[in-house]
């Protein structure tokens, strides 16, 4: 119980201080905003892709540009970047802006709060207080989630809640519907959860088709409307993300990158290395080389492993931090480390050294990346008062851009190998099987 009270008292801090940072910011739901925009032009039988158009929509429903820096933030975010799948949120796009924004900043509290809980659920088979803890940080740290309404609140939530129903065995269609429509939202934080499910054993396999199914009933529907509206949308949205990455825009990995080095900063690892060279020619090859490998030896370990659950968690929980490092990724999408909290919890009933570093490694990635924390560490930077040298900015600069994307590299390294170190032992009393 002392573990669900973690649980229970972390939701209402991300209540409370979510909502009143909701209401008490000028640009609230600023994420949203752009979802939402754009599916409101395809409603209203516009191209979203076209800059000016979404514009056009953007002011008519009300919208605000805003001067200065946010107008530069607002008319980058007019560059559409979202694939037309993301029309499954059509039917919240069809009515007016304040209506939109209380169904979508419930649904996402709703999802996220039920997803945390869920992994605790799991988590709490093998230690309740240590991973109600660390669902209390992830929940109480991470307010700007129902803040600004960024779409990874939901996906992640819904990702959580499909791992449950497929790793309990229980309430499954509601699962692969979640990992259906987190698929369909933003591919790049559900597709190697989904992936493990299609290679990890017959039962999840099915599930996994299944949820592939709704995404591509879905998709198909939502793109056929969108090509209809905008005939030219994939040459468009190519000119768009063109547009936004390069140097200097809003999702540059590069210390330029408009979005700065604070909480709304690029985490892959991209931006670690464009510390060292910012150039895309050098920091691309790297990330990829360094996450394709550690991907495919999580690929090895997962089609050679016999599944048990301690097998599905250790899985789960490298892969939710390697999906943050090889693509574009924000603070809000490393929320995903929910997924490492069953695993964390695993080893640290097993003890020794082992299960503390589990803890502490866990523990680091979910602080190192809270948007809480994010905010203090920025605010102490500034108070510093640091000379104005090349070697302190090189300074305030490390501190900024390597911390997050080393920690999920250090939290995908650790996971790996306990992953696949157990691959021998599987079978060690204790060990409950997952599924047949």
């Amino acid at each position: 119980m002392d573990g669900l009270y973690f649980v229970l008292l972390g939701s209402a801090i991300f209540l409370l201080f979510g909502i009143a940072l909701q209401i008490g910011s000028p640009h609230s739901l600023s994420d949203f905003r752009f979802l939402y925009n754009g599916a409101r032009c395809v409603v209203k039988g516009v191209d979203p892709y076209k800059p000016s158009e979404f514009i056009r929509v953007f002011l008519a429903d009300g919208g605000d540009l805003g001067r200065g820096a946010d107008r530069s933030n607002n008319l980058e975010m007019a560059h559409h970047m979202y694939l037309p799948t993301s029309m499954v949120i059509a039917p919240i796009a069809m009515v007016p802006w304040k209506a939109a924004s209380i169904l979508w900043t419930t649904l996402t509290a709703c999802v996220f709060i039920v997803g945390s809980a869920l992994m605790w659920d799991l988590a709490a088979d093998y230690a309740p207080i240590l991973s109600g803890f660390l669902i209390f940080v992830m929940l109480a740290s991470n307010e700007l989630t129902l803040a600004i309404g960024n779409a990874a609140g939901i996906v992640i939530g819904l990702c959580c809640i499909s791992v449950w129903c497929f790793v309990r065995n229980r309430f499954e269609v509601i699962g692969v519907i979640c990992l259906g429509i987190g698929l369909l939202l933003k591919p790049h934080d559900a597709g190697l959860i989904w992936l493990y499910f299609l290679i990890a054993g017959r039962a999840f396999r099915k599930r996994a088709l299944q949820a592939f199914l709704v995404t591509l009933v879905l998709g198909v529907l939502a793109t056929l409307w969108v090509t209809h509206v905008a005939p030219d949308w994939l040459p468009e949205l190519r000119s768009n993300l063109a547009f936004i990455s390069a140097r200097g825009h809003l999702n540059d990995p590069g210390p330029t990158s408009m979005a700065g080095r604070g909480i709304l900063m690029v985490i892959s690892m991209q931006s670690a290395v464009s510390m060292f060279r910012d150039d895309p020619r050098i920091y691309n090859p790297v990330t990829y080389i360094v996450c394709g490998t550690l991907f495919l030896m999580w690929m090895r370990a997962t089609l050679k492993s016999r599944y048990t659950q301690a097998q599905t968690y250790l899985a789960l929980g490298a892969v939710a931090a390697l999906t943050m490092l090889p693509v574009y990724h924000r603070l809000g999408d490393a929320k995903l480390l929910l997924l490492t909290v069953p695993g964390c919890a695993l080893l640290w009933a097993e003890g020794g050294l082992t299960g503390r570093f589990a803890f502490l490694i866990t523990a680091a990635g979910i602080a190192m990346t809270g948007d809480l924390e994010w905010a203090v560490m920025i605010a102490s930077i500034r108070l510093l008062h640091l000379p104005n040298s090349a070697f302190s900015s090189d300074i305030v600069m490390a501190a900024q851009i390597l911390p997050a994307p080393c920690i999920l590299l250090t939290v995908t390294c650790y996971f790996l190998w306990a992953y696949i170190r157990r691959a021998p032992d599987q079978t060690a009393a204790g060990v409950k099987m997952a599924r047949p």
